[in-house]
């Protein structure tokens, strides 16, 4: 099964004025997409690819500095927003049966004033771009999860309610650069991929890929099929907490990063835009179910971070 491409040109962050009829052809067209494979290409959201190659040229300075100008920003540094700063090549585990993942990243999560941000020389630029890149991906999710509760027979606000507090300190919504070195298979470990099989935790994701391959969805039928970069479309996936939510009826479906082929030295890009319900609120299956037990997400997402990094 291939991934769909859905025109989402009328719903766009460009301001359209959408109808009734507009909005119940999209809704089923993620609705197939949600319920059949977990992942959907939209193309035309209004997200340029103008925007997208100014704010990974910014963060691809970051990463290539020195380590020692990127630890003290290091994840785990920010009283108030733990989740925010760098995380160093190997120190994440996907899969925590594999060894570390062979990527870096800078999580951004709150947009706090008193948060300190790289700045000056190669990061020149850095919080800025990433400022701005956060607001449009949050009012594209919002807008995604407002055709999704539709196709449900939802409120339009049913989702978008739980997810008021996106860039405070009461939401974990989190906008990751992502980088991927080039990779010397001499020193690979056994079994070591550039991100090892998961599922997201939360509503939704939005990715945001560059040219270079790489990203496998694990489909019903348990065959990996590819998710390459496609210009112009960001790529979106059902994630652990949307699942339960909708008692199944949306996938989180598995996913991976494979190792380039032996002898190519090409780099990996990507931004994700993870997003995740209000810390306080409580996640019960729709529609009556009973089919999970609620969960508090702001504990919810400590436990999967804690299957992640080890217990912190």
């Amino acid at each position: 099964m291939d991934i769909p491409v859905v025109d989402f040109d009328a719903y766009s962050l460009s301001g359209h004025a959408v109808s009734e009829e507009t909005l119940d052809l999209l809704s089923g067209q993620l609705q197939t997409a949600f319920t059949g494979v977990g992942f959907v290409y939209l193309k035309n959201t209004g997200i340029t690819q103008e925007e997208l190659d100014h704010v990974m040229a910014v963060s691809k300075r970051f990463f290539l500095q020195p380590a020692e100008l990127k630890s003290p920003y290091t994840r785990k540094s920010f009283a108030n927003c733990p989740n925010h700063g760098w995380v160093a090549m190997e120190s994440e585990r996907l899969n925590p049966r594999r060894p570390g993942d062979l990527k870096e990243a800078f999580n951004f999560t709150s947009l706090r004033p008193d948060i300190r941000w790289p700045s000056g020389g190669a990061a020149t630029g850095f919080q800025e771009a990433q400022t701005a890149f956060f607001h449009r991906c949050r009012e594209l999710s919002l807008r995604v999860l407002r055709v999704m509760a539709r196709s449900l027979g939802l409120e339009p606000e049913f989702f978008p309610d739980a997810h008021r507090r996106m860039g405070s300190d009461g939401n974990g919504s989190t906008l990751r650069s992502l980088y991927y070195p080039a990779v010397d298979s001499e020193l690979v470990k056994e079994g070591q991929l550039r991100c090892g099989e998961h599922c997201d935790y939360g509503s939704i994701t939005l990715v945001f890929q560059g040219q270079e391959g790489g990203l496998q969805v694990l489909s019903r039928t348990g065959e990996y099929i590819s998710a390459p970069s496609i210009p112009g479309t960001v790529l979106i996936n059902i994630a652990d907490l949307m699942q339960r939510w909708t008692s199944d009826r949306f996938i989180s479906a598995v996913h991976r990063v494979l190792l380039p082929p032996a002898g190519d030295g090409s780099t990996r890009q990507s931004l994700a835009f993870f997003v995740q319900p209000d810390d306080e609120f409580l996640v019960t299956c729709c529609h009556g179910s009973n089919k999970y037990p609620p969960v508090m997400t702001g504990a919810y997402l400590i436990e999967r971070f804690n299957d992640t990094y080890g217990r912190e």
